[in-house]
């Protein structure tokens, strides 16, 4: 992901069938990609937060910023900076285990890194991170000298400051 390029879009949506379609919509017409997404209610049932990363230059997100605005059931749209939220990712990470040795190294680097253990299988260990997309791009980069064997993550998510 082109770091540099990186914005994070945050919109207050209402919460109905329909709504992520159009917005989405809206990058596969302009050919922008959706780095990450993540979606939930609000502290109001009835309003969605959708945080969206794309790579893009400054200039366009605004314009696209402004594009999104006029979407049925988008009620605001902001580009936000990383100095005015704070940012969070969850990664779940497998990494292959079988051996002892292994297994002791991985729950060495998690000790360093301050993450999680979710679950230990006879063959792998499971790793939670919750930081920034940095952190999380560091665990990963750290946890790749083992076998890992699958990631899954939600995507950024701000909340202002």
């Amino acid at each position: 992901m082109e770091r540099d390029n990186l914005k994070i879009v945050s919109l207050l949506v209402e919460n109905k069938p329909g709504v992520l379609f159009r917005v989405a919509n809206h990058f596969k017409r302009r050919n922008y990609n959706i780095e990450s997404i993540a979606v939930g209610p609000t502290e109001d049932k009835t309003v969605s937060r959708m945080v969206i990363t794309m790579v893009a230059d400054e200039k366009s997100a605004l314009s696209f910023t402004r594009l999104l605005r006029k979407t049925i059931d988008v009620l605001d749209v902001k580009l936000v900076g990383e100095d005015d939220v704070i940012t969070r990712e969850l990664a779940l990470v497998k990494i292959s285990a079988k051996d002892q040795n292994v297994r002791d190294s991985v729950i060495e680097l998690v000790k360093s890194k301050g993450v999680k253990v979710a679950e230990v299988t006879e063959d792998s260990i499971v790793v939670e991170i919750s930081d920034t997309f940095e952190g999380v791009e560091d665990f990963i980069n750290s946890a790749s000298r083992f076998s890992v064997c699958s990631i899954s993550r939600t995507g950024v998510t701000v909340i202002e400051k």
